[in-house]
């Protein structure tokens, strides 16, 4: 079954990507570990320092300009990049932006507060808020609406991007269009890697692809949760996207695949896995890695060539998506290490 790209026309989707991003050969990194490996360069998308997060805003601040929206409200992560680009998205459009920063990250330095996606939020003259637990998405959904209800008071419209699984995943659809527009760039790539959290970009890739009627496996390297909790919730994101496209979904169990071998010691901490492969990546093509997602992908992609799941000289392709201000936010942990 193919989704076409009018389908996804009939979203609000408000231009924020700056157009297709590329798919570069990594030279020396193939020859390295041994596959024909590709870089899909979703860090280069063109709003605010970039990333996967401008393909998912795209549709969500579609749908708030519908709605006359004049604020947005998100939570994510101290050094979410998430939040970072809302602000940017918000800034473009003529919105203010509202930030709800979570405490998911224990022990960190004081760098981790104050500089990288913190500061260039503030720069983007966001209002911040805190919210104390990292694990209560529910609660941190009901914390945004309180404050959109004080903003309404005072006459502002205001839209909340939520967290929770309870909501139609709109930002998935962003990674719809990236999936077929992979598709469109190169249909003979083996397998692709892509960082698994919120479910949202793994979820929509996974779909575009399939949509597009390739069947190459889509690999989701878990960053915050194990593989069996990944799992649940892929298959609920799976779901609820096919509700919101109204089509029969073209993604089947089978095509969910989760690795966590690379999730250790645990979201936005920086184990062994994920220094080496920051490092390796750098040091061999150039090419920064955040700390939080796109390094624990590529260390990901290194198990799963190591565990012949991917197999020596492949075609692989690799989803960056960017994340590159966290860097500075983790200065501590990366010297001491």
């Amino acid at each position: 079954m193919m989704i076409q790209d009018n389908l996804l026309s009939g979203f609000p989707r408000a231009q924020l990507m700056s157009g297709a991003t590329p798919l570069e050969r990594l030279d020396r990194m193939s020859e390295r570990v041994g596959i024909d490996l590709w870089l899909k360069r979703d860090d280069l998308t063109g709003l605010g320092f970039g990333g996967n997060k401008t393909r998912q805003l795209e549709f969500y601040l579609g749908d708030a300009q519908a709605r006359g929206a004049d604020t947005i409200l998100i939570t994510g992560a101290v050094q979410s990049n998430y939040v970072r680009s809302a602000a940017a998205a918000a800034a473009r459009l003529g919105m203010k932006s509202v930030l709800q920063l979570e405490e998911r990250v224990p022990d960190m330095g004081p760098e981790y507060y104050d500089s990288g996606n913190v500061l260039l939020a503030k720069i983007l003259g966001s209002e911040h808020m805190s919210f104390p637990v990292g694990e209560d998405e529910e609660g941190a959904d009901a914390a945004l609406h309180a404050r959109a209800d004080a903003l309404r008071a005072q006459g502002r419209n205001p839209y909340v991007i939520h967290l929770g699984l309870n909501h139609p995943p709109l930002g998935a659809l962003g990674y719809v269009a990236a999936g077929q527009e992979l598709c469109r760039q190169m249909r003979d790539f083996e397998a692709v890697v892509v960082p698994s959290g919120s479910g949202a970009t793994h979820g929509g890739l996974l779909t575009g692809v399939r949509a597009s009627g390739v069947a190459a496996p889509v690999f989701g390297v878990c960053v915050r949760r194990n593989s069996a909790l990944q799992r649940e919730r892929m298959a609920t994101v799976l779901e609820k996207l096919s509700a919101i496209l109204n089509v029969e979904s073209p993604v089947s169990d089978n095509d969910i695949n989760v690795w966590d071998g690379a999730l250790a010691p645990g979201y936005g901490r920086l184990g062994p896995k994920t220094q080496t492969a920051l490092e390796m990546m750098a040091r061999t093509e150039g090419i920064f890695l955040d700390p939080v997602y796109t390094a624990k992908t590529f260390a990901g992609l290194l198990d799963l060539v190591q565990d012949n799941q991917i197999q020596e000289g492949q075609k692989v392709v690799m989803i960056h998506t960017g994340g590159v201000p966290a860097l500075f936010g983790y200065r501590s942990a990366l010297v001491g290490n």
